[in-house]
């Protein structure tokens, strides 16, 4: 995927990650816009920041372990803008538990995992395939993260 993250939610977990991925993305070359991304974290004052250096477009607050704060990002973010997708720093994605990868793959059916090494940023595709897609479950966007996490353990438990 190109580095062109128009309107994609950026998790912040890991704080200098995303700010530094944000620095990137809006000093690239070829960037000539304002930055087009949306945070959501548990960090305000760090994502606060990063919307007055116009390094993301809005944020949002969320405690990615609380389901009443994940259903009222989903939402916000439904109700405000139109998501292409979601980027998440890849550490902080495959050492989260299976519940919470379920929480994450709830957020929208376009995941992607961002990586960096030597040569830059890597942004490559979610193919979980032990975890629900949205799109394949459906699900209604009123429903809580808890609903999600118990339909995946029936779904599981069929198998």
């Amino acid at each position: 995927m190109p580095l062109e993250v128009t309107n994609y939610l950026l998790i912040d977990i890991d704080n200098e990650f995303s700010r530094a991925f944000a620095e990137h993305y809006t000093t690239a070359p070829s960037k000539k816009t304002p930055s087009l991304l949306i945070a959501a974290g548990s960090n305000t004052r760090q994502l606060v920041r990063m919307m007055f250096d116009e390094l993301i477009k809005d944020y949002s607050y969320c405690d990615l372990e609380n389901e009443i704060s994940v259903s009222e990002l989903i939402n916000y973010l439904t109700e405000h803008h139109n998501l292409q997708g979601v980027l998440f720093n890849s550490t902080d994605y495959l050492l989260a538990s299976d519940k919470q990868r379920f929480i994450f793959n709830s957020l929208h059916e376009n995941r992607f995992l961002i990586s960096v090494d030597d040569t830059g940023y890597t942004v490559s595709p979610i193919t979980d395939e032990n975890l629900i897609k949205p799109s394949t479950a459906n699900i209604d966007i009123a429903h809580t993260p808890q609903d999600l996490i118990e339909l995946a353990e029936q779904i599981n438990k069929n198998k």
